[in-house]
């Protein structure tokens, strides 16, 4: 992390002030009119007697501002190490069958037996976790066929929505033939040559409106690779009334899923644990590289608010030492006019009682006449 200004000639403004008090003429003192104000002495005596701020303060802080001003027109940016990202990447569908099928718990994770759904979940996050800088989608099937994550490079959101796959969400059926016509549907409009479909199903297509065959040719017609996974054990054990019992694991199609797999010049592999499942997507990682083309950049964040929030508070600052002088200026002044008025209310009775001494006129008598 580095700091860098995208516009430092900006810089060759600092000293502008400078130049122009040293070019323009000072302004010249007015010697017009005159404008009488009754607390004259309280406006002159008010600045020079009490200034909110030492001039050498103010130039301070009037210098910081526009510094701080000028770096921010500069524009200063944090720009992060370098990162590298490709070029083009590939397209990549993922298609999950989450019928009522995948509910069986032949997989073992660990020492623990899980629901083949639950496998796959642990073993696709990790493929996706690893194609970094390739399309990634998400189409969840059973009965129907659903977009559950649109092409993006956002592998996390991917991540998390296929976590939260429930078997039984799309119906208890499985409509392989749907699934394929929904990735064609998405994936033609992405380059031609990155386009792949990955099909993970443990069963064979028992619903939808296309078949599978027919889907596929489509698809090899748009230039999309298939590879077909089959998944599931081939007999897993149950508890019966005499004890535990061998028996099928399901009706895996598995000619369809090399039909599908060679028609589109891709390959079917068959998942009959959780390592074979792990090998398989090795395999794919191998088969469909990610992409070394790639091109470097460095991530960039602008911070010009701060410095400009900066000379806002020192602009705010020195506005506010100018307003506590005239502010100290009016309190004078209110101060100033009450004395005259009650002078003036005054004046008036004193001036009466003088007038009438001095004329010699009736006074009111001290005491009251006697009585003849």
């Amino acid at each position: 992390m580095s700091l860098e200004f995208a516009w430092p000639w900006l810089f060759a403004a600092l000293p502008l002030p400078l130049l122009v008090a040293w070019l323009l003429p000072r302004a010249r003192r007015s010697e017009g009119g005159a404008l009488r104000v009754p607390f004259y002495a309280a406006l002159r005596a008010g600045p020079a007697a009490e200034p909110a701020l030492p001039s050498r303060p103010r130039l301070l802080l009037a210098v910081l501002a526009w510094l701080l001003l000028v770096t921010a027109a500069a524009r200063p940016q944090l720009v992060g190490e370098s990162v590298q990202v490709p070029l083009t990447g590939r397209s990549l569908m993922l298609a999950v069958d989450i019928s009522g099928s995948m509910e069986n718990d032949d997989m073992v994770i660990g020492d623990r037996r899980v629901t083949r759904l639950t496998a796959v979940k642990a073993v696709a996050s990790d493929f996706i976790e690893q194609r970094r800088g390739d399309h990634i989608g998400l189409i969840l099937f059973g009965r129907q066929a659903y977009l559950q994550a649109p092409l993006t490079y956002d592998r996390e959101t991917v991540r998390r929505l296929l976590g939260e796959a429930q078997v039984g969400l799309a119906g208890k059926e499985t409509a392989i033939g749907d699934a394929i016509g929904l990735a064609v549907k998405r994936l033609r409009e992405q380059p031609a040559g990155n386009r792949v479909l990955i099909l993970l199903t443990d069963g064979a297509n028992t619903a939808g409106s296309i078949d599978p065959l027919k889907a596929a040719d489509l698809a090899a017609q748009e230039g999309i690779r298939i590879y077909t996974i089959g998944v599931g054990a081939d007999e897993r054990i149950v508890q019966g009334l005499f004890g535990p019992r061998r028996i099928a694991a399901g009706e895996l199609d598995e000619a369809t899923l090399k039909a599908i797999a060679d028609r589109t010049g891709g390959r079917y592999f068959r998942a009959r644990d959780l390592r074979s499942l792990q090998r398989i997507y090795a395999l794919l990682d191998r088969i469909e590289p990610i992409s070394e083309q790639s091109e470097s950049f460095r991530p960039v964040e602008e911070i010009y608010l701060w410095p400009l929030a900066l000379a806002l508070l020192v602009t705010v600052l020195l506005a506010l030492g100018e307003t506590a002088v005239v502010a100290r200026i009016a309190i004078a002044a209110r101060g100033e006019a009450g004395e005259s008025d009650e002078n003036r209310r005054s004046t008036p009775a004193a001036g009466i009682h003088s007038r009438s001494s001095a004329s010699g006129g009736p006074t009111a008598p001290a005491t009251p006449p006697e009585a003849a």
